[in-house]
């Protein structure tokens, strides 16, 4: 019986043997079918997982915003005859903030076997790292873009810090992570506390979490570094 298998890729340019396990490799092997939300990432990271992999007789299904969702009953069909598929993201866990799920859907509704493999997310490692409540808590993704909305949406999720006890997490388009941390010191209460998590597993990680007041003091260097933000008490 084939299966869907949903395979994690690194968050960066890290050593693959720092975050992914080597019995991907032989599983791997056995798919020649893949949904991926790009396939030059996709092509790249199978790669750098084998030196000998034949990519030219791998067959690749994107899955993003340009994707007509009708195309996606198809991306399965390999398994009817047999054939394991995989889902890839553009980074990290798929199925997770990816478009990915569209499909661990479908193939719900046709009883076809999922089986996510252990890899890196970023959602959960910022979230560990935080030291905020881990017992309660939500990814909200991206904020709103206009100011006025954001601020609304940040009072929101702050109020919810406080009268549910659960962390915030979120995330920005690296090129506006300064424009959100202003943001953030600008309608937060001081003592609300803030992660910034960015460039997680790679070398130049940089994971800290302050009150608000603190962070005033001092803002980090984040721009254009993939971020989580995780806001708590």
């Amino acid at each position: 019986m084939a299966n869907l298998y949903l395979i994690p890729l690194t968050l960066g340019e890290s050593e693959l043997n720092t975050v992914i396990p080597d019995h991907h490799r032989e599983i791997i092997h056995s798919i020649s079918h893949f949904v991926v939300e790009s396939i030059r990432t996709a092509r790249r990271f199978l790669k750098k997982m084998d030196q000998a992999i034949d990519i030219d007789s791998l067959h690749f299904y994107e899955l993003n915003k340009h994707t007509d969702k009708n195309q996606l009953h198809a991306y399965l069909d390999p398994i009817k005859t047999g054939l394991h598929v995989g889902v890839m993201s553009e980074a990290g866990c798929p199925g997770v903030a990816d478009p990915g799920a569209e499909v661990v859907r479908i193939a719900h509704e046709k009883g076809i076997r999922v089986i996510p493999l252990v890899g890196p997310s970023s959602i959960l490692l910022a979230m560990m790292a935080s030291g905020m409540n881990g017992q309660n808590f939500a990814f909200n993704g991206y904020l709103p873009i206009k100011k006025d909305e954001k601020a609304k949406q940040i009072g929101l999720l702050e109020k919810r810090i406080y009268t549910e006890n659960q962390s915030q997490l979120f995330i920005e388009a690296p090129y506006r992570n300064l424009q959100l941390l202003d943001d953030l010191l600008a309608n937060c209460q001081p003592h609300t506390k803030l992660c910034i998590a960015c460039d997680i597993t790679l070398d130049t990680e940089f994971i800290k979490t302050k009150s608000i007041a603190e962070w005033k003091k001092q803002k980090p260097d984040i721009q254009k570094r993939p971020a989580i933000f995780v806001l708590g008490r």
